[in-house]
């Protein structure tokens, strides 16, 4: 007996009306009862050779149409969890590949000679990779490099390396790697300085420490640079960056002041601000400051305020100071802020989300209070991977 592959499960496996889940599998497959995949129209040859292996992606078997459909698919099987169905959802936005430009590699010393790239699924074991249709072309030219850097020196080390794509090049900072005595110190900075890095950063235990600076390093947000602390937090790409903004200014419209909520360096407090003052709340404070730093700077409406929405916020009385609310919270959601956010008189809010069964749990609160789900954007940024965004959009008379 065989059975059609009807849609793909969270995590990335094939599912058949019966409910078998099928490792490898996609839509459009035909499986038979010992497992056989028949590939089918929508089963694509995957790009990388360590695809399979590396832990990065786990859908490169899919075409872009399967992609897309998965995407969406997720966002709707959470909302619909909740009893909640949107009014209206647009197609799924993805990002192309070689688009990262922000991502963690892991390095060990593999016998003498450094291995740099990802995890396995489920495993610590590393694969060490030649090739990557993720990640921008400028983080991956670092691989190499990086390697040899590492293989030079010797010694027993298991290290993260953070790499983002800054206005002036690739900021990268290192953990968990000890850099002892002269030596190890000028191979850094030759390592720096011969590949053009924006900044170097080694965090030794004691907090990330700037060892290569030539320029202070900025990204830009809007047509505002702004400070770009270490760590701070980046859309993964530019492309999705454009597609969530997108979908914010359609939506808050000629709201003349708005709340941005856990608001990070300012992504959509600076888009915003071309119309509209803005209230940028973060609780990291060295990216409240960059965010406060770059506002002053270039005369944007964006105040930024230290605040922890989580242990403390913004109440109720607060929020209705404003014609419309966006939050951008953490994986875990907004529990808190979207329990004030319900019992404010808020007409409109915009809800960005990087995990859509926390969306779906927050969007029930807001639904429950008055709160129509009017829209929602997929989006697809995380190219390849079971990891989903999106961004919606709620309204009460």
């Amino acid at each position: 007996m065989t059975e059609p592959i009807i849609r793909i499960a969270a995590k990335g496996e094939g599912v058949t009306a019966s409910g078998r889940h099928i490792a490898g599998a996609v839509t459009g497959d035909v499986v038979s009862e010992d497992g056989t995949i028949e590939p089918g129209p929508h089963h694509a040859c995957p790009p990388c050779r360590h695809f399979g292996r590396c832990g990065g992606c786990q859908l490169q078997h899919a075409d872009d149409a399967v992609l897309a459909d998965f995407v969406t698919d997720r966002v709707l099987t959470a909302a619909r969890k909740q009893g909640i169905e949107p009014l209206a959802i647009e197609p799924a936005q993805m990002s192309p590949p070689f688009s990262r430009r922000r991502a963690t590699l892991h390095a060990v010393n593999g016998g003498g000679r450094a291995q740099v790239g990802f995890r396995e699924a489920g495993s610590h074991r590393l694969v060490d990779i030649t090739e990557c249709h993720v990640l921008h072309p400028d983080l991956f030219a670092l691989v190499t490099p990086l390697r040899a850097m590492l293989s030079a020196r010797g010694g027993k080390y298991a290290a993260d390396i953070d790499l983002t794509l800054a206005d002036g090049g690739v900021d990268c900072a290192i953990r968990n790697l000890q850099v002892e005595g002269l030596e190890q110190t000028e191979a850094m900075l030759d390592f720096a300085r011969d590949n053009g890095l924006a900044r170097l950063s080694l965090d030794q235990g004691y907090g990330p420490e700037t060892s290569w600076e030539p320029e202070p390093v900025t990204i830009t947000l809007s047509g505002v640079p702004v400070p770009l602390p270490p760590g701070a937090f980046l859309q993964a790409t530019r492309d999705g960056e454009r597609a969530l903004l997108a979908a914010a200014q359609d939506w808050i419209g000629d709201a003349a002041t708005v709340a941005d909520l856990f608001a990070g360096l300012g992504t959509f407090a600076f888009a915003l601000a071309d119309k509209t003052k803005v209230l940028a709340v973060e609780a990291a404070r060295d990216t409240h400051l960059a965010c406060q730093s770059a506002a002053r700077a270039y005369g944007r409406p964006v105040h930024s305020l230290h605040r922890d929405l989580f242990r403390n916020p913004l109440r109720a009385e607060e929020l209705n100071r404003f014609d419309a609310a966006l939050l951008d919270p953490p994986r875990a959601g907004a529990r808190e802020q979207v329990d004030q956010i319900a019992e404010s008189k808020l007409a409109r809010v915009v809800y960005v989300s990087c995990n859509p069964a926390s969306w779906a749990r927050d969007a029930k609160r807001m639904v429950d209070a008055g709160f129509v789900c009017r829209e929602v954007r997929p989006v697809g940024q995380f190219r390849w991977s079971t990891h989903v965004e999106l961004a919606s959009y709620f309204t009460r008379d």
